[in-house]
């Protein structure tokens, strides 16, 4: 129970890795608040995953600074304080390059990069006025170091929030703050179904360049965030980790047979 008497917020909570992520924080002890914009689907999520005792749900879009600030003030009403923040919400769009409006750029990079920028303001200030330290978890993607033209935006962005954890990490470590980043590989959630594998080809595209031969599991990066949360990791701060199959690693594809 390494979260015994901790408090969680995660962002992007209400499916995939940040579901996973709230339902491991839970089974190690920990109280925690899901954030979303899909109001429905976070309320049957807190409603499955515990009690108000334990999940706190609050609608939140995190490109909006005022939302962020009252997320985490929400949360601190409920369980008394913020230990973890899981800056995990985000977006992909597959476009062709030249194809990309402002109005994209925009959506992506404000939910994506800003929304993790204010993640970390608004969790630091917390923690600060606490005085006891804390670790901010920021969700990454091997396409923050890979050129994929086709999700430029969402590269972009990822690029981007390693520079925010690293940043943030020389800025808070004299409050005893960690701030280390998630940088998953192919991971079988809704948004990558809809995205790649659903188009022709795309599983054996993404296999192709996945030695492991299998698409990672929105629990394996749990463990791995919960990990960074947790003193195991106690002297980790700034660095990106890629739980990513071996992908990034990759300088050829393998053979796929379909």
């Amino acid at each position: 129970m390494r979260f015994s008497g901790k408090v969680a917020i995660i962002t992007g909570g209400a499916r995939g890795i940040g579901r996973a992520c709230a339902e491991r924080f839970l089974s190690e002890g920990a109280q925690v608040a899901i954030a979303d914009v899909d109001v429905d689907q976070l309320v049957k999520t807190a409603a499955e995953l515990g009690g108000p005792d334990r999940v706190l749900a609050v609608t939140t879009d995190v490109a909006q600074k005022d939302q962020v600030d009252r997320l985490v003030a929400q949360t601190v009403a409920a369980f008394g304080r913020l230990d973890v923040m899981v800056n995990n919400a985000g977006i992909a769009q597959v476009k062709d390059y030249l194809d990309i409006t402002p109005e994209d750029f925009d959506r992506v990079l404000g939910i994506n990069l800003k929304g993790v920028f204010l993640g970390i303001q608004a969790a630091a200030r917390q923690m600060i006025a606490q005085g006891q330290g804390g670790v901010i978890v920021n969700m990454s993607s091997i396409n923050s170091g890979l050129a994929n033209p086709n999700l430029a935006t969402y590269a972009i962005s990822k690029a981007g929030i390693n520079q925010a954890t690293s940043t943030a990490a020389v800025a808070f470590a004299p409050h005893n703050i960690r701030v280390c980043g998630v940088g998953p590989g192919t991971i079988a959630t809704e948004m990558i179904e809809g995205a790649f594998t659903k188009r022709a080809g795309g599983n054996d595209i993404i296999l192709s360049r996945t030695p492991i031969g299998r698409l990672g599991r929105p629990e394996e990066i749990a463990s791995v965030v919960a990990f960074l949360a947790s003193d195991d990791a106690s002297y980790f701060t700034g660095e990106t980790i890629y739980p990513d199959g071996g992908r990034r690693i990759l300088n050829y594809t393998v053979p796929v047979k379909g």
